[in-house]
């Protein structure tokens, strides 16, 4: 039984560890600024929209065809999945150049939490489909890790809104 749960362990570190090890050097570069939260955010933020932004450009057309079979606007207007990458790398760099911070983050909750809505959708189905979250290139399956990503996205963006 502990075996099992232990292989078990294991294969989800095998089947994240790409996903794990980005937000985790993300979060690194990110701490540079601490104790400043602020600042940490919105270096976490540009590092993240950055990344997962640039990670979709390896294989446009297969992030396209994935990104279709879970995001709610992708699934109607199929160019929304070639637009997708370029609205996060906008976000990302307006993010790190400091430029727009409330559009950024206005666009940051609006981007991911509309996308959380179809993340929902496809776990509630038990739908075993491709994460596009970092494009095609890393195949990572659809989890709650995908939506704790759009959701903590959503929820940084607010608290930067409110300060």
């Amino acid at each position: 039984m502990v075996q099992a749960a232990d292989r078990e362990v294991r294969s989800w570190f095998k089947t994240y560890q790409p996903l794990l090890v980005i937000v985790t050097m993300i979060t690194l570069v990110s701490l540079q600024s601490w104790p400043d939260r602020e600042a940490f955010m919105l270096n976490f933020m540009a590092g993240f929209f950055i990344v997962f932004g640039s990670f979709k450009l390896f294989d446009l057309a297969g992030f396209k065809s994935a990104f279709s079979t879970y995001d709610l606007l992708a699934q109607k207007w199929s160019s929304y999945g070639l637009i997708y990458p370029f609205l996060e790398l906008v976000l990302g760099f307006a993010f790190l150049f400091n430029y727009q911070i409330n559009f950024a983050l206005w666009g940051s909750v609006v981007l991911m939490g509309f996308g959380s809505l179809g993340v929902i959708n496809a776990l509630r189905q038990n739908k075993q489909i491709q994460c596009g979250c970092l494009g095609t290139s890393l195949n990572l399956p659809m989890s709650t890790l995908t939506l704790i990503e759009d959701l903590v996205m959503v929820i940084m963006s607010v608290i930067m809104l409110l300060k």
